[in-house]
């Protein structure tokens, strides 16, 4: 016999106390049945009417919008932007949240998370419980950071360009986002009609005046003319292979960071926030302390950011092996390498390049691993090859926590964690966890 559907409870409504943020931009309240709410637009400690947007009847847990504050968080500001709320845009998590309170809240998660998942304290991890402001950031209040150098503009059945919905393929048309940087919004891509487009990312170098927009045209439709507002190059996202292609000017953008230029090609990771390259090159170097000579590993490298780092510091005699699966960004950064001798890039997946180099012995390892983290057996290798120093540079406090459980599994403790709010007004969070073996610390 064939079990009835549970019944559905969206749009059902539950007046609850908010208790304690959780990882994902959301806070923890429980129905008067004793059913968990994750809460969107709340902050712990308020009194709100919760309006269910995800979930049915004996569910582990529902997803929920405040609707109505019934009782307000001192920490709470209307909302800057226009568009942020219950229903609309989903890029930001905490328009409705002072920017102190932001960093509080993100600080609680990587707490939590570190306490959760790999039984550490904030004490035990060298961490003294803030997470930093980028350099500017600090504003009057109702002012927000303008700080999205890179923006993917989702585009409806009408040519509008707008950014998705919370966990929805719809799209919220928008006018102006306030956190992209002023060298996204001068190029006015919201004002044109992107008819025949899935999407329109765009990118603003922070090193160069290099603009670049890629299109993501819908089967079968052609390329619009592109004429922005500023010089800008443009690119096409491939329908079958999903590759992306030159159609128009450089097939890079130039960034600059710790005092070099960097060559990032189309779709190419760099960090977003325009401070962030220098801000992580920074913590990393600070806690590595590399010295004259000594022999280092850059792990999912990207375009070479830290590996130059470390090549520059650790002079002549030094070497650097980066590793990155991602065939365009190799590319690069074997070009923005080029005048390092003894910097060495491969392409593929760490967890299988590394044991095929055959070395057995390093002085530093930087991770900067993507948002799953590194894993148990990546981990497990590196700890057997005697690194006086790991940094791992986290964008998830989950798996940063995680993987640190599987370091000190390999006889590694943190030596210190900093954190840094280099997306504000959204849920993430960047960190730089320092670690050196564990018998360094007795």
């Amino acid at each position: 016999m064939q079990a009835e559907p549970k019944k559905s409870l969206v749009g059902t409504e539950y007046e609850v106390e908010v208790g304690p943020v959780a990882h994902g931009g959301h806070c923890i309240a429980r129905t008067a049945e004793g059913q968990v709410l994750f809460v969107r637009h709340a902050l712990p400690g308020e009194r709100v009417v919760a309006k269910v947007t995800e979930g049915e009847e004996g569910a582990r847990f529902l997803r929920a919008d405040a609707v109505d504050i019934l009782d307000a968080s001192k920490d709470r500001v209307p909302a800057p932007c226009p568009y942020a709320g219950p229903g609309r845009c989903g890029g930001c998590d905490w328009q409705h949240a002072k920017p102190g309170a932001q960093r509080r809240l993100k600080g609680e998660v990587i707490a939590e998370q570190l306490q959760r998942l790999a039984g550490l304290t904030p004490e035990e991890a060298g961490w003294d419980g803030t997470v930093m402001p980028a350099e500017g950031d600090k504003l009057p209040p109702g002012e927000v950071p303008q700080w999205r150098t890179r923006v993917q503009y989702a585009v409806d059945a009408d040519g509008n360009a707008g950014l998705r919905r919370h966990r929805s393929h719809e799209v919220e048309p928008i006018e102006h986002c306030m956190i992209a940087a002023p060298g996204v919004s001068e190029l006015g891509i919201e004002e044109r009609d992107w008819s025949g487009m899935v999407s329109v990312d765009a990118i603003a170098a922070t090193g160069s005046q290099d603009r670049m927009v890629i299109l993501e045209p819908r089967p079968g439709a052609r390329l619009p003319l592109v004429e922005l507002d500023r010089p800008v190059s443009v690119m096409r996202v491939d329908e079958h292979d999903g590759g992306i292609h030159r159609v128009h000017g450089r097939a890079f953008v130039r960034e600059r960071a710790d005092g070099r230029t960097h060559r990032v090609g189309s779709g190419g990771f760099w960090q977003v926030h325009p401070k962030a390259a220098d801000t992580l090159v920074t913590a990393v170097m600070q806690g590595l302390l590399p010295r004259k000579g000594e022999m280092a590993l850059d792990l999912y490298c990207g375009v070479g950011l830290f590996a130059g780092a470390l090549a520059d510091r650790l002079g002549e005699k030094g070497a650097v092996l980066g590793i990155e699966s991602g065939k365009r960004a190799v590319e690069d950064a074997r070009h923005n390498l080029a005048d390092f001798p003894r910097v060495r890039v491969e392409q593929g997946k760490v967890e299988s390049v590394l044991p095929r180099t055959g070395i057995t012995e390093v002085d530093l390892i930087v991770l900067d691993p993507p948002r799953a983290g590194a894993g148990r057996q990546t981990v497990a290798h590196l700890s057997s090859l005697g690194a006086r120093r790991i940094a791992y540079v986290a964008c998830d406090p989950a798996a940063l926590a995680r993987d640190l459980a599987y370091f000190r599994d390999g006889g590694y403790r943190v030596r210190t964690l900093r954190a840094f709010d280099l997306f504000p007004m959204t849920h993430h969070v960047e960190c730089v966890a320092i670690l050196e073996p564990a018998a360094k610390g007795l």
